[in-house]
């Protein structure tokens, strides 16, 4: 029996040694990109020459935040696809970028900066002592007449003079550089003390009755990556279109460079601002049922800021640069800078913020002051190692069995990936965007809008006046939320936000506040005064509104201001004067429409009486 056992063992180990499993590198490049609102998908293709048997390609050095549930693998070639995996190989370490090369050489040119000053220094000390040497007249024997010293002392004072202030200004210089120095420095400290990130992988299993060639797409979602809308908006005169360009802020940090890519954006998933301010209803009570909210030193009430800046730090207080801030519920945002700076002018209705960066927990924190550090904390399972098993292993994928196909390859992929998405931007002009977290404007579209301009003010909250333009038909731009630059009359005005989230007919977009129109509301004492009639006690209040137009123009201009609204039937509230103003009674606001010429000035009476029981007490100031 033992020849016999031995013959069959051979057998087997021939058989099995047959159909050793050949591995083979499949390199591919990142061909194109669809950008979303949080995250990116790649697609990279690649070709290869697909042996005859059971074979595995391998892709490499893919990105580490790889979405392994979203791969998808289309081919074409006379062969069967078995399976798709994915894994993070911690033995092969992807390079940092080239941003360690790019610091380099911004200290290297800062050192000959600083160099070039240094050596001008030396040339103005030269020149000074060579003044020095010669501003004796005329040798030891003969004096120099009146006229002469005058002369001397003019050209010797003034050549001193400019030597001194060069020198300051040169001084300066090395001071600004050497400081820029170490901030490049501490910057190229902290990216050689990061992490390396491990490589990414995709292994495609496959079998062939024959040598063949493949063409294969890989794409699959990526995070740390994303875009937010951004806009400029210029405005002539008011008797001109409005140009809109519509902008993409795109970053990337998901340690593999976009070399030379076509890029899609979908729309899935100074300081002072320009956003019109919103009046809510003025609730009435008795005195005893009115709660009042003591304000904090320092703080303020959330939804009132208007700009909110600050930094994103780590939890040893090192600045975070790429670090994704949004407003919660919008797609108003920014990346942080390489400081871990960031910046946002806020829509009305703020509350809070989303902190959110690969490797970290993402944290929301309130907006309840205009300056807010934001701490991240390491999230220790971001990057734990995970092999997602696709078709044909038999085990791990219950019920799937291999499909066996001719010429054209099944769609292989671990999960299906719902794109829900409704709206794409292509960009003709293809882009490289390096994986190291900065910010790249990319202009999407440019818009010449008809839009009718008008005016607003609300003076019982702020004394400026607001331009808007009202835009009819202007979902066809497939515009989305966002911050805009806004420029009037060849000048920068500052920032606003385009509320593209407004369900209604008429996009109104705010451009800021125009200081050549005047508006003040004052309480007028002659007609706020109280009195007992009966049982009730009766108050009057009344306010002059005064508006003028310094503009060489005429305006349309809508004014608003509010009465109060009583929510209890023993509380009376009525409008006595209101020239000729527009009352919503469940509201309390008021409203005028009117044109005024220039160099005119308009004025407006409101008042309005409030009649209670005079055992009660209200609150009217």
């Amino acid at each position: 029996m033992r020849p016999i056992t031995t013959i069959l063992f051979l057998t087997f180990a021939y058989s099995s040694f047959s159909q050793v499993v050949q591995e083979k590198e499949l390199r591919t490049n990142i061909k194109a990109v669809t950008v979303f609102l949080s995250g990116a998908q790649i697609f990279e293709t690649g070709t290869i020459t697909v042996p005859a048997g059971k074979s595995i390609l391998k892709i490499r050095n893919l990105s580490p935040f790889l979405d392994d549930k979203s791969i998808q693998v289309k081919a074409e070639g006379d062969f069967t696809i078995l399976s798709v995996n994915h894994s993070l190989n911690y033995l092969t370490e992807l390079k940092k970028g080239n941003r360690i090369d790019s610091l380099t050489t911004l200290v290297d040119a800062v050192d000959r900066a600083v160099a070039h000053y240094q050596a001008r220094l030396e040339v103005l000390s030269e020149k000074q002592s060579l003044l020095n040497a010669n501003k004796n007249l005329g040798g030891q024997n003969s004096g120099a007449t009146v006229a002469q010293l005058k002369v001397a002392m003019e050209f010797y004072e003034a050549e001193i003079t400019r030597i001194k202030e060069e020198q300051i200004q040169v001084q300066r210089s090395i001071m600004l550089k050497t400081k820029e120095k170490t901030q490049l420095e501490n910057q190229l400290r902290e990216l050689n003390q990061q992490k390396s990130l491990p490589g990414s992988e995709v292994e495609i299993r496959i079998s062939a009755e024959k040598s063949s060639s493949g063409s294969f797409d890989l794409t699959y979602l990526v995070a740390n990556a994303g875009w937010f809308p951004k806009y400029d908006i210029r405005v002539d005169n008011v008797k001109s279109p409005l140009e809109l360009t519509y902008k993409a802020e795109v970053f990337q940090n998901t340690g593999i460079d976009w070399k030379n890519v076509k890029l899609k954006f979908s729309n899935g998933t100074p300081n002072q601002s320009g956003v019109v301010p919103e009046l809510t209803p003025w609730k009435l009570n008795f005195a005893r049922n009115t709660v009042f909210e003591r304000s904090i030193p320092g703080m303020v009430v959330p939804g009132s800021i208007r700009n909110v800046s600050g930094k994103v730090v780590d939890q040893s207080g090192q600045p975070l640069p790429g670090v994704s801030v949004t407003v919660q519920g919008s797609t108003i945002g920014t990346v942080t800078d390489a400081g871990g700076n960031y910046n946002l002018t806020l829509p009305n209705g703020a509350r809070s913020l989303v902190a959110s960066f690969v490797g970290y927990r993402s944290r929301e924190v309130p907006i309840n002051q205009p300056q807010i550090t934001i701490l991240l904390e390491e999230d220790v399972m971001a990057l734990s190692e995970v092999m997602v098993v696709g078709y044909g292993l038999q085990g791990k994928a219950p019920g799937v069995q291999p499909r066996a196909m001719k010429t054209a390859a099944n769609i292989v992929s671990t999960t299906v990936v719902e794109n829900q998405t409704t709206v794409e931007i292509e960009v003709e002009t293809p882009y490289s965007i390096a994986a190291n977290g900065e910010k790249l404007l990319v202009d999407l579209k440019k818009y010449e809008i008809k839009a009718d301009y008008h005016y607003y003010a609300i003076p019982k909250l702020e004394k400026d006046v607001f331009l808007t333009a009202r835009v009819t038909d202007w979902d066809q731009y497939n515009l989305l939320e966002g911050e805009a630059n806004l420029y009037f009359e060849d000048a920068y005005v500052g920032r606003s936000v385009l509320d593209a989230k407004s369900l209604q007919d008429t996009l109104t977009i705010s451009l800021g506040r125009d200081k050549s129109i005047v508006v003040e509301r004052e309480k007028s004492e002659q007609f706020s005064r109280t009195r007992s009639i009966g049982s009730n006690t009766v108050e009057t209040r009344g306010f002059k509104i005064t508006i003028r137009n310094k503009k060489s123009q005429p305006i349309q201009l809508t004014l608003f201001d509010q009465i109060p609204v009583s929510v209890i039937s023993d509380i009376s509230v009525s409008a006595t004067e209101l020239s000729n103003g527009k009352l919503t009674p469940e509201t309390g606001k008021v409203s005028w429409d009117f044109t005024i010429n220039p160099q005119q000035q308009k004025d407006i009476t409101l008042q309005y009486e409030v009649k209670y029981p005079r055992k009660e007490k209200v609150i009217l100031d």
